[in-house]
């Protein structure tokens, strides 16, 4: 199924993302929630959106095996680039994104849900970036939306992993709710954005874009050069390997 949009006859637009049990997207995934989320605020009957999974966790990253079992650096750029966009579409999008977190939340999971305006979440949900452990860097610029500073240091060196529980108490996640709730819930506050004048709205979300103190698209470009620094030096692969179970660093198979 992948990458769905469904608008709603009371303005909600619905996005899902379903690859697998896990959700770890591959590039064209990536690629398909930006291009989701472009239309969705091209569209003028496109009041808010609300950014849902299917499976057993919102999101687990990029997909490390298509990206192992790819020759060369083309799935890694892909990966990049499509995450990119993916990003920055949530945080550009005219109208308010809700993101409604199920289960796992890991890696570019984070990037989604930290460039999200609104953040709702089961009460089993858990947000982690264990780009360390894969040899790249990543998600911190949204972590750091998410938790304060030296937490997110914490969770960003041991590739640690915090309850959505947690969150609520910091105030960046609304609310958490048992998974069986959670799509209401997000539709609930969803409903009344949507009831809203819709000018008002869209000028209020470029105002807070505005006045926000981190410019998140190139503090992320930032962070990606690194993820670069580290292919070229070979790091990035070994770990990869490890955790994929292919041997791309020792060129077999390419």
């Amino acid at each position: 199924m992948a990458i769905t949009s469904e608008l709603r006859e009371d303005h909600i637009r619905v996005v899902t993302m379903e690859h697998g049990k896990v959700n770890a997207l591959p590039v064209s995934d990536w690629f398909g929630v930006g291009e989701a989320l472009d239309e969705a605020g091209r569209d003028p009957q496109t009041h808010v959106v609300v950014l849902r999974a299917e499976g057993r966790g919102f999101n687990a990253g990029v997909d490390i095996k298509e990206m192992q079992n790819t020759t060369g650096f083309d799935a890694l750029l892909g990966a990049n680039a499509g995450c990119y966009a993916a990003f920055k579409a949530i945080y550009e999008c005219p109208v308010p994104v809700i993101a409604a977190v199920n289960g796992h939340c890991i890696g570019g999971g984070v990037g989604l849900v930290g460039n999200a305006d609104v953040v709702v979440a089961s009460d089993d949900a858990y947000f982690s970036v264990p780009e360390v452990n894969q040899g790249a860097l990543g998600a911190a610029t949204h972590m750091a939306r998410l938790v304060p500073q030296h937490m997110m240091r914490t969770l960003y060196f041991t590739a640690g992993r915090i309850p959505a529980t947690q969150l609520e108490q910091y105030g960046s996640v609304y609310r958490t709710v048992p998974r069986a709730e959670l799509d209401e819930a997000a539709l609930e506050i969803a409903r009344t954005i949507a009831s809203k004048n819709p000018k008002v709205i869209r000028a209020a979300k470029e105002a807070i874009n505005g006045i926000d103190p981190v410019d998140v698209n190139k503090s992320y470009r930032f962070e990606q050069g690194f993820t670069f620094e580290l292919n070229l030096k070979g790091v990035a692969d070994e770990l990869r390997d490890d955790f994929a179970g292919t041997s791309k660093a020792s060129g077999a198979g390419q």
